[in-house]
């Protein structure tokens, strides 16, 4: 059974940048840079015997940082299937704006954990429905038979993103590579079906990080084709990436003033499913086209 799907109006994030929560010093300098979202990780980038601390860090941050009209802060819990993770759970009395959600299987644990949220805001004395989940979708092999699964399952769902580390590890791979660099076919399956899957429950497409943090050039090609093949903003794992992250996912004046145009064409001629602009014809994908490229501009200019 489905959740009745809450309406919600959602801003892409260009940005979306991963700190570590038992990292005072990286909490504090990630305050300056200009990421749309940060991510407080409770997960992969802290070890074990140090995620109580880390808890306790990123709620007392949460608590310290209440005004998001600048960037919103998440918290990527550890998965579902571990103890660990009711724990983390905690931190929603520092209402974060929504949860990472890692190693799913499929839309099944989005489903679960809202159903937990449900309880833990009405004890916390949240608005319901207030703190939204972004699963990373293909970390787990099963997850790559459910990326489909996704529409309707929450309210809550603000996005889909992926990695090809965890799902390298789980398959036995040495690498997630080929000789030429690329993912090897495995890996740009996974990252296909997250864009698609994405679309296809109308929630934003998330790439995933790129790795190499002193590899500028190599992470603004990635980022451009990212939002050439229909990504609408990234996540980062350091600050330095975070203003070429936003430059790539941020239109252009040329882009802007010719969305605008296409919308306002569509406007004066209400019902019709083809006009005509500049000598060309354009129907109802160009216009989704520049009404997606205008909301991505809300974002406001590069960071």
């Amino acid at each position: 059974m489905t959740e009745t799907a809450s309406i919600k109006v959602r801003i892409p994030f260009r940005s979306l940048l991963f700190v570590p929560g038992d990292s005072e010093r990286k909490l504090a300098k990630a305050e300056d840079c200009a990421a749309d979202a940060l991510i407080l990780d409770l997960e992969d980038s802290v070890a074990p015997n140090r995620t109580s601390m880390a808890r306790g860090l990123v709620l007392d941050y949460l608590n310290a940082h209440v005004d998001r009209s600048r960037r919103q802060l998440w918290v990527r819990i550890n998965p579902l299937s571990t103890a660990a993770a009711l724990l983390d759970l905690s931190v929603l009395a520092g209402r974060p704006d929504g949860l990472i959600l890692p190693k799913v299987d499929s839309a099944h644990d989005v489903t679960r954990l809202s159903h937990m949220l449900d309880a833990l805001e009405a004890r916390e004395g949240l608005a319901a429905g207030c703190v939204d989940i972004i699963p990373v979708a293909t970390e787990t092999p099963a997850a790559l038979f459910t990326l489909g699964s996704y529409a309707g399952c929450s309210g809550r769902l603000a996005g889909l993103t992926w990695g090809a580390e965890d799902i390298a590890a789980a398959l036995g791979a040495s690498t997630n590579r080929g000789p030429d660099g690329e993912y090897d076919v495995v890996y740009q399956l996974a990252r296909a079906l997250c864009l698609t899957g994405a679309v296809a429950a109308g929630v934003q497409p998330i790439d995933t990080i790129w790795s190499n943090f002193t590899d500028t050039a190599g992470l603004e090609r990635d980022a451009r084709l990212g939002r050439q093949r229909g990504f609408t903003g990234k996540m980062a794992i350091h600050p330095a990436q975070v203003a070429v992250i936003n430059a790539a996912f941020t239109p252009n004046d040329e882009e802007l003033e010719w969305s605008r145009r296409v919308v306002e064409t569509f406007e004066r001629n209400p019902g019709l499913g083809t006009v005509g602009l500049d000598g060309k014809m354009l129907d109802m994908p160009h216009l989704k086209q520049a009404q997606r490229i205008l909301a991505l501009a809300h974002r406001g200019a590069p960071g």
